[in-house]
């Protein structure tokens, strides 16, 4: 029973502080406090304060992951809605898609080789932009740490969420699809949970990203290794 109590106490505490960080988030609509990043900073300085390990929170966190494999499928549903106007673009989603992804790992090698990362750090930096359990797997399959890639591909995420909108006003870009694939190519699932802010063709568009971007990150990362490493 107190085991119970216990998980009901840490998956109740982590919603209302979601609740209410994205109260905040609504309010304010300042960048930097994306629930995602204001929930993990709170619940990181909680477990350093009492002493708990992440074991300790996991016994209850745990029943949030299993909800994360029906929150991905979800975001199907407004990719059907817009089912019509994806098909309409679908040569500039998936081209767009493709040339965002092989940019997101050339780019991110190139800098990594500049400044002279060894070669586990730049395979597990290779499949940044990717959702985490691909990521994971292309990372170990070249010789990557998995572990590093997780934690790369949360910061690639958070960045695309903070910054993306700036990028795009910066950057005069106003297409719908544009922007979908923007978020959905750099920032996997964190960007298109964002793109949902700017309307239902960016998240169509961002899902359709997200999804063809496992699939050619997949293909695309032994070949950039073989070509660049």
């Amino acid at each position: 029973m107190r085991e119970v109590l216990y998980e009901t106490g840490i998956v109740l505490g982590v919603v209302f502080l979601y609740l209410l960080m994205s109260g905040m988030y609504r309010k304010l609509k300042w960048a930097i406090l994306v629930p995602v990043l204001t929930c993990s900073t709170l619940v990181i300085g909680l477990l350093m304060t009492t002493g708990s390990s992440y074991g300790d929170f996991m016994r209850g966190g745990r029943w949030l992951q299993y909800a994360l494999g029906p929150a991905v499928v979800a975001l199907a549903y407004p990719m059907y809605k817009e089912l019509d106007a994806l098909l309409k673009e679908w040569k500039a989603v998936l081209a767009g898609t493709f040339v965002g992804i092989l940019a997101g790992m050339i780019s991110g090698i190139g800098l990594a080789l500049w400044e002279g990362y060894p070669r586990e750090l730049i395979l597990s930096l290779l499949p940044k932009s990717i959702t985490t359990p691909v990521a994971m797997e292309i990372s170990s399959s070249l010789g990557g740490n998995a572990s590093v890639t997780s934690a790369l591909v949360m910061i690639a995420g958070l960045t695309g969420v903070i910054l993306g909108p700036l990028v795009f006003k910066c950057l005069g870009i106003t297409s719908e699809y544009g922007r979908g694939i923007g978020f959905g190519a750099a920032s996997h699932a964190l960007g298109t949970g964002k793109a949902a802010e700017f309307g239902p063709t960016v998240v169509s568009t961002s899902t359709v990203a997200l999804t063809f971007s496992a699939v050619f990150g997949s293909v695309l990362a032994p070949v950039v290794v073989w070509l660049l490493l």
